[in-house]
C-alpha cells in the first residue's frame, strides 16, 4: 500500500505522468471539463471533497512550479486565493502566478492532461498547475 498521502489511484497515475511544464487543472464542481480531457471526477456532494483539501493532498505529491488562474479569482474569491497561496508556501513551493481572464482559463483547460473535479461549490475555484521538477 503507499505511504504517502494521495491515494486516489487515477489521479496518482496522471501526477506521475506529468513531465516538466505539463499542466493538471483542478477545478470547482461547475467548471466545463473539454471532450478529449481526461476527467477525474472527486465531487460527491456539494464541498466534498473540497478545493483546499485536494489541493493539498496533490501538493503532497506534485512539484508545481507555474499556476494559472481566472483573474476575476481575485473580485469574487480572494480569501479562497490566500488560503491557495497558504498550502504552496506550506509546500515549501513559490510557483510563477499567471492571471488570464475566465474565457481563457477555460480554453488553456483543453491543454491540460486531466481536469480533476471536486466539489467546491464556491466562484473561480479554479486551478492549472505546471509541473516543476525537483532537482
Amino acid at each position: 500500500m503507499k505511504r504517502t498521502r494521495l491515494l486516489n489511484s487515477e489521479l496518482c497515475y496522471e501526477i506521475s505522468r506529468l513531465g516538466h511544464t505539463a499542466s493538471i487543472t483542478l477545478c470547482d464542481a461547475g467548471l466545463p471539463i473539454p471532450s478529449g480531457v481526461k476527467r477525474i471526477d472527486l465531487a460527491i456532494e456539494d464541498g466534498y471533497p473540497s478545493f483546499l483539501r485536494t489541493l493539498d493532498a496533490i501538493l503532497s505529491e506534485l512539484k508545481v512550479e507555474e499556476i494559472v488562474i481566472a483573474s476575476e479569482m481575485h473580485d469574487r474569491n480572494q480569501l479562497l486565493f490566500e488560503q491557495m497561496m497558504k498550502l504552496f508556501e506550506a509546500h515549501l513551493m513559490a510557483p510563477k502566478i499567471t492571471e488570464v481572464s475566465h474565457v481563457e482559463f477555460k480554453q488553456r483547460t483543453e491543454d491540460s492532461e486531466a481536469v480533476v473535479r471536486t466539489g467546491e461549490c464556491t466562484p473561480y475555484a479554479n486551478v492549472i498547475l505546471k509541473s516543476g521538477v525537483v532537482f
